[in-house]
């Protein structure tokens, strides 16, 4: 998957998780970021769970949304304590 890609599935799935977690987000912005970091979180994650959620782009949308729901739960537990 190329750079450009990554950085487009990222993006999409930091809104939906945004969209996911309510009042746990960061703005567009951030949860674009946080999208993007939930992309690798969960391309190293679900393997090692032996979960396969989908193939192609719309799996990666939905693992990179899996991931980035689990960071902002940590992220707002973290920010609460």
């Amino acid at each position: 998957m190329g750079i450009l890609a990554a950085l487009v599935i990222g993006a999409i799935a930091g809104w939906l998780a945004g969209q996911i977690v309510r009042g746990a987000g960061f703005g567009l912005v951030g949860n674009i970021v946080v999208g993007i970091i939930g992309a690798l979180v969960a391309g190293w994650l679900l393997p090692q769970l032996g979960v396969m959620l989908a193939a192609g782009t719309l799996g990666q949308i939905i693992d990179a949304t899996v991931g980035a729901v689990i960071i902002l739960v940590i992220l707002s537990l973290v920010r609460r304590a």
